[in-house]
């Protein structure tokens, strides 16, 4: 072969060959930018993320056990179970329990080697108490079989008996007694439910004559529960109740140091709920039943008892009642123990709100959570009184359910911080370093393949001389040179706060989606601002705060020159859905609304709710006295001016705001013949908690946003 032909046929080689390089190079550069591509948060994404519940440390602080449910769209394919991970950080979580019902009300055992929880296993028809031992493995093993059911345990200090709740029937003494009513009421021709005081419904629950009571259980071979509530005067008392919660009552019970006694919260006026704020009181009772002594006196409001480790010092949440205020801030008190006193508030001085807290090892140091200007902080506080400090600096986030493991060597603190982009984890805090170790990561791989960034913060000062928090949510693909649509979310509440947090309902990153700017303002009546702050809004329910919020919107389009102020729209539920329905009578600057759960009418609403005395308290008297408030700030006596399209939403099982609001509403709007919307969700509650409901809620949302403000890309239809 010629040289020139074995020059040419090696070109041509070379040249086959770099093309080939070239191919497999840029299929490895697109398959890396394919797979480090970021993407918008979809609502499966967000749906299917893990939930990861508080953490519970065991006393010796060597492990941490909580509750994580993998949701899923349809109930009967979530899974929840308990789960456990070294407090060290030395090893991966793994699950505890593998059933196909959940655990709830975990307990750790003094010696750090069993716990108890409540759940509803095969065979049981109400959930009851189990006992798992962690060290040994096996099967957990059922300790109660009451007919009632029972939950929320409680380990006597020897860890040889079991504090527990149970719902029974009044005046039922044992639990022959209860079965003995429950097929009594069963057999009766008749279905009726009979009032004489008030409530007579708690958010989407109506309320009967059943009551909650502590029992104690030996764990001893063939031991039964005993009602250590039964036959007592405070039971009898009309008012009787646990503390109210979203989901019923609690006692927040906690065994003495000395195991023979128990510590509980309780109220007896609960029945002067409809003309008066009324209070929870610390009782004692003893472990082998008997009447209840009250240690608290007063008007004032005592909830969530702890004991320091030296058994020295009773510590709960208190919070002035009857001072004319429906907000005050819950503070933290000090009793000596066992002789109770008039209690030291350690945080008098401290202008925040108690969340979580706990006390160290050594009985010195209060570790403590409060939220201030969208994050929930960590604080330290002296047992012995002082100035609470930051322990931690934190620009994002929020830290909830903080726990000391009593028996450590030295002080661990462990606890869920969560932010706008994680959703809550198990951390353990490091005080040393002032950082934080992540004890659970379920959820990292699916936040680090999202297109987001953290929320901004803004202030401004309001028109009336008051300093307004505000955060802003960012599109995918965000552009500082494009022009983004103004989504203005309004909190519920009021006396909430929009935190740095991860949420379903309100996901600010699903609001952004495609494309809006989503504004989050902290009006007065939020908290984290201090307690004077949260009750500016009394008195002012809606027309004060709508003002800031319009306020609010003006400044982001100030500040933020990718804000397109010609195209802004308004959205909200709870309160924020009250707001929304102000927005419809005061202005006409939104080119639509979003209002779920919102009232319309302040009088019907306040006829027709579980909760009517705070209103009252709010509105500067009761309604039949027609203050200002009645007259000046009820949307419904404004639907002259009503004229901005609107869309609606309501859970037919929600009694906090009663469906009669919005169909009052979707009168108004019908007969005036504005443009709107109605969705009535037949299962739900106040809140949309079905993931198929609410993949559907945010499709109507994102529908009625393009139709009125368009998007990213796109001008609005109408």
């Amino acid at each position: 072969m010629p040289a020139r032909d074995k020059l040419k046929n090696y070109s041509t080689r070379f040249l086959y060959l770099l093309i080939i390089a070239a191919i497999a190079q840029s299929s490895l550069t697109l398959r890396a930018q394919s797979s480090s591509r970021k993407v918008p948060i979809t609502h499966e994404t967000m749906w299917m993320m893990k939930r990861v519940g508080a953490p519970l440390p065991s006393p010796d602080g060597k492990w941490i056990v909580f509750s994580m449910i993998e949701p899923a769209y349809d109930e009967k394919d979530q899974v929840s179970d308990l789960w456990i991970v070294p407090a060290d950080g030395s090893a991966k979580p793994r699950r505890l329990t593998f059933t196909k019902g959940g655990e709830s009300g975990a307990a750790w055992s003094p010696d750090s080697g069993r716990i108890a929880f409540s759940a509803k296993r095969e065979g049981d028809d109400t959930a009851q108490i189990y006992v798992l031992d962690v060290a040994m493995g096996g099967e957990a093993v059922r300790v109660t079989s009451l007919s009632t059911g029972a939950r929320s345990p409680q380990w006597r200090p020897d860890g040889k008996a079991l504090l527990f709740t149970s719902t029974v029937y009044p005046g039922a003494m044992d639990d022959e007694a209860n079965k003995k009513i429950a097929a009594e009421r069963k057999a009766r021709k008749y279905h009726a439910r009979v009032y004489e005081t008030f409530p007579v419904r708690n958010w989407d629950k109506w309320v009967d004559d059943m009551q909650g009571h502590l029992f104690v259980q030996s764990l001893e071979q063939g031991s039964k529960a005993k009602d250590i509530f039964a036959g007592t005067r405070l039971v009898a008392e009309r008012g009787f109740a646990g503390r109210v919660t979203d989901a019923g009552e609690e006692f927040d019970a906690v065994w003495t140091p000395e195991g023979d006694a128990v510590v509980f919260v309780a109220t007896t006026k609960r029945n002067a709920a409809a003309y008066s704020n009324y209070n929870t009181s610390l009782f004692k009772v003893a472990a082998t039943g008997g009447e209840p002594v009250q240690l608290t006196t007063g008007d004032d409001s005592f909830s969530h008892p702890v004991f320091s480790q030296d058994g020295k010092s009773l510590y709960a949440i208190f919070q002035i009642e009857g001072n004319g205020k429906v907000y005050n801030l819950d503070r933290l008190a000090k009793f000596s123990w066992p002789n109770v006193a008039q209690p030291v508030i350690l945080t008098a001085n401290f202008d925040r709100s108690v969340g979580s807290f706990s006390v160290t090892p050594d009985s010195k140091t209060i570790y403590l959570t409060a939220e201030d200007a969208g994050n929930e902080k960590l604080y330290a506080l002296p047992a012995s009184g002082g100035e609470a400090t930051l322990a931690i600096e934190m620009t994002r986030g929020v830290y909830t359910n903080l726990k000391i493991p009593q028996k450590a060597a030295s002080t661990i603190l462990i606890a869920n911080w969560e932010s706008a982009m994680n959703p809550p984890e198990v951390f353990r805090l490091d005080l040393k370093t002032k950082t934080q170790q992540p004890l659970t990561d379920f959820n990292a791989g699916a936040v680090a393949r999202i297109d987001w960034q953290p929320v901004r913060h803004f202030w401004f000062t309001s028109k009336a001389g008051k300093r307004i928090h505000n955060m802003i949510a960012l599109p995918p693909a965000f552009d500082e040179n494009k022009k983004y649509p103004l989504l203005v979310v309004m909190h519920g509440g009021p006396y909430s706060m929009w935190r740095d947090n991860w949420g379903l309902r309100w996901n600010y990153y699903m609001l952004a989606r495609l494309g809006y700017i989503v504004l989050l303002t902290n009006y007065s009546g939020s908290t984290g601002f201090g307690e004077k702050f949260a009750q500016g809004i009394q008195g002012d329910p809606l027309a004060g705060p709508g003002s800031e919020i319009n306020e609010a919107a003006d400044e982001a389009i100030r500040q933020f020159k990718f804000v397109d102020g010609t195209r802004q729209c308004a959205a909200g539920a709870s309160y924020g859905g009250h707001l929304a329905n102000w927005m419809q009578a005061s202005t006409t600057r939104y080119r639509c609304l979003i209002s779920h759960a919102g009232l319309i009418n302040l009088e019907s609403q306040w006829g027709t709710s579980d909760t009517i005395y705070e209103r009252e308290v709010t509105n500067g008297g009761p309604v039949w006295e027609q203050g200002s408030v009645w007259r000046e700030q009820n949307p419904i006596r404004f639907a002259k001016n009503f004229h901005t399209p609107i869309l609606l939403s309501v859970g037919e099982n929600d009694f906090r705001v009663p469906l009669n609001e919005t169909l009052e509403n979707w009168s108004v709007l019908q007969r005036l013949r504005i443009p709107s919307r109605l969705i009535v969700w037949p299962e739900e509650n106040h809140w949309i908690l079905k993931g198929e409901d609410s993949r559907y809620f945010y499709q109507e949302v994102y529908a009625w946003l393009k139709k009125y403000i368009g998007d990213a890309n796109t001008r609005p239809t109408e």
